[in-house]
């Protein structure tokens, strides 16, 4: 945005940040708020601390101590931008939640949680530092949100007492694995009074049985894509010991499968014109913990365009739901992917350096278009009411089954 832009925002932006007041120790530091928000509203190429101080007529070290050393609450911002949410924004019925990960690329060892480890910015091993992320979504996709971002302390750092000290890490703050940091954001979002009625996720996260229990512990309907080697059975099987098959082989000779004919979805609108796949579906019952749980919805979809290429694979808890809503919400990653793009390069995160763990909270709203799934040639999908009360099949058997129900570059 230009300086006049942002003028224009005038009480708008005046109040918005108001209700944030709070989040600060004291008048002094909270007037340096709007200087760092105005910053990234800008079209400053560079948005550092000292384009950025320059810009808003500050020194440049006092906007530097603001994010570095003054006392502000981070958790009771990122509290008050979900009830902001949870009141102005809510869509019970068909919002998302999308969970996922960022790779920052970083030179040197002293940034905070910096290692070597796979950077999806790179697409290889590199220096960078993890966040998980927590996104919000309407169902049509018109409306986005940063919900919460976590900066992720590998093992490696959990150890080394030295570098902890050096980067502030708090005696409390341990290694976990980065589905128990997403598992905790969406508690800590729901407990603000945030309604999901979906969460989606990619197969580093649809893969792990932890996260998927902890999802239907939760009561939370979900949409995970998951590895091709998922194992499982198409059929109930009459004991735990019964030979699994992966969920690419049963999609191939399962007569559940091949039973079925696939269906062709408009996926979405692009740029480069429709979006459409073909999918198909069959119950899907799994291994945890010694136990059969299930029925599930096991997903097998394919891009019409490339019929011989890759088959993604979704798993999901709302077995009779229409084959398009299952669709429209595995297909849902894109605001998530989209708002740290814009974090990266709008609000200028990449040219910030984290010496210490303190995450720093970016309120981050974002309008786009996109149409929802469709069967191909039919309108975009209608809201669909709520997912609760249609999730599992199998009518009462379903409901009383017992539901105590990789990728490896990534931990």
């Amino acid at each position: 945005m230009t300086s006049d832009q942002i003028k224009s925002l005038g009480p708008a932006l005046t109040a918005f940040l108001g209700a944030f007041d709070d989040c600060f120790a004291n008048a002094d530091t909270r007037a340096h708020l709007p200087h760092y928000v105005q910053g990234q509203l800008s079209d400053l190429p560079r948005k550092s601390v000292e384009p950025m101080a320059i810009a808003a007529g500050v020194p440049p070290r006092t906007l530097q101590e603001f994010l570095s050393l003054s006392d502000w609450d981070h958790g009771r911002l990122r509290d008050r931008v979900q009830q902001t949410l949870a009141r102005d924004h809510a869509d019970p019925n068909g919002a998302t939640g999308i969970v996922d990960e960022s790779g920052h690329p970083k030179k040197g060892r002293h940034t905070a949680c910096v290692q070597r480890q796979y950077c999806g910015n790179t697409g290889k091993v590199d220096n960078c530092v993890m966040t998980v992320h927590l996104a919000y979504a309407s169902w049509d996709n018109e409306f986005r949100a940063m919900a919460d971002a976590d900066l992720y302390l590998p093992e490696s750092w959990d150890a080394d007492a030295e570098r902890r000290r050096a980067a502030q890490v708090p005696d409390d703050v341990h290694y976990r694995p980065k589905y128990d940091v997403a598992l905790e954001q969406l508690r800590r979002a729901r407990a603000n009074g945030m309604a999901f009625a979906w969460v989606t996720a990619d197969e580093w996260y649809g893969g792990k049985p932890a996260f998927v229990a902890a999802l239907e512990a939760m009561g939370q309907p979900f949409v995970l894509e998951v590895p091709r080697n998922l194992a499982g059975w198409s059929r109930e099987p009459s004991n735990a010991d019964a030979p699994r098959s992966r969920a690419e082989d049963l999609c191939r000779h399962s007569p559940a499968f091949t039973g079925a004919n696939w269906k062709r979805l408009l996926v979405k609108e692009t740029t480069k014109g429709p979006m459409v796949w073909e999918a198909r579906a069959a119950p899907f019952w799994m291994l945890r913990d010694g136990k059969v749980v299930g029925p599930y919805r096991l997903v097998a979809a394919r891009d019409v365009l490339d019929p011989g290429g890759d088959v993604k694979y979704f798993l999901s808890d709302a077995a009779s739901v229409p084959l398009r809503v299952t669709m429209h919400v595995a297909f849902s990653r894109w605001p998530v992917e989209r708002s740290l793009q814009d974090q990266k390069t709008e609000l200028g995160l990449t040219s910030m350096r984290l010496s210490r763990i303190e995450p720093l909270r970016v309120p981050q709203v974002r309008r786009g278009a996109a149409a929802p799934a469709a069967d191909a040639g039919e309108p975009a999908v209608p809201r669909p009411p709520g997912p609760t009360a249609q999730r599992r099949a199998g009518g009462k058997k379903a409901e009383n089954s017992s539901r105590s129900r990789s990728r490896s570059r990534r931990r």
